[in-house]
């Protein structure tokens, strides 16, 4: 792990000399647009390439969001407390970097429970085009765990500029976990006095897993050999984007994860069960989002 930690940063410094200070655009882009409206860890979002004009322009932003849990594609990954999740993005021409992580402010298991522990730092590096009205990202992340095998995937997302902005982005897993995770979203902003926008969002899910990855669960919430090949997670969020001074916003939000079937149901809650959770594949949860970007 060390190893491969080593090897990313010393890529995303090289890139970050080249490429200079810059700026923030869509989602990995597409998932910092997510992170600002839902408060959601990379790799979660529905809009694809609402890129701005102005990409000549290089820029930065920073994110830091307190959040009641931390869910990722319907997997519960702490329990009962805040967790703070910082997130810097550069970008330039369409190219972007960034970087993310999870603090866990009451570790619910291993050495460090009860006490504050850096959970996971996610590195991605990524590129968004769009032709006309038609958005198109790709890029890669590495996904450095405390709790789990690193492992790392290439994505690639098409979205549209058109009412409820459908945007599809599939991931491919190439290492500790390989398969792919299809994610179809869509989202709207309501305008609201003051500058202020009203944010809706869903989405929903597919996961293949080449082999024993990601397993089926039986009724028993006991893993089985079979691989999980099914519709996996959905989720709704409602959130505010609130911009004050000039470059900064406030973004509350709350949602809902649920389970797509009882496959998904099964697997997402043996998990839980497994790691020392609830046992539960629905969750409530919510926080808010504070942004700069210049």
């Amino acid at each position: 792990m060390k190893t491969g930690m080593l090897k990313i940063c010393m890529t995303l410094t090289i890139l970050a000399m080249f490429f200079g200070p810059v700026r923030t655009f869509a989602e990995e882009a597409i998932k910092v647009l997510s992170e600002q409206q839902t408060g959601l860890p990379p790799g979660e979002g529905t809009k694809v390439a609402e890129v701005e004009e102005d990409t000549d322009r290089p820029s930065v932003s920073a994110d830091v969001s307190f959040l009641s849990q931390y869910i990722w594609r319907g997997y519960e990954l702490s329990k009962d407390s805040l967790v703070i999740e910082p997130s810097v993005t550069a970008s330039y021409k369409g190219f972007s970097i960034n970087v993310w992580g999870n603090l866990d402010t009451d570790a619910y298991a291993g050495d460090n429970k009860g006490q504050s522990k850096w959970t996971e730092t996610d590195f991605t590096v990524g590129y968004d085009h769009s032709f006309g009205p038609v958005g198109v990202g790709l890029g890669y992340i590495y996904y450095a765990l405390d709790a789990a095998r690193d492992t790392q995937e290439f994505y690639l997302s098409i979205g549209g500029d058109v009412i409820l902005a459908p945007t599809l982005t599939i991931y491919r897993d190439v290492d500790e976990y390989p398969g792919w995770y299809l994610n179809l979203g869509i989202s709207h902003s309501f305008e609201l006095p003051k500058n202020i926008t009203l944010d809706l969002a869903g989405s929903i899910a597919y996961q293949y897993s080449d082999g024993v990855g990601i397993v089926e669960y039986n009724d028993a919430l006991e893993p089985t050999n079979s691989a999980f090949r099914n519709f996996q997670n959905g989720l709704v969020s409602v959130g505010l984007t609130i911009p004050f001074w000039k470059y900064f916003s406030a973004v509350p939000m709350i949602a809902y994860s649920f389970p797509l079937g009882n496959a998904a149901d099964n697997m997402l809650s043996g998990y839980s069960k497994d790691i020392g959770l609830s046992g539960s594949a629905s969750h409530f949860f919510g926080g808010v989002t504070l942004s700069m970007a210049f």
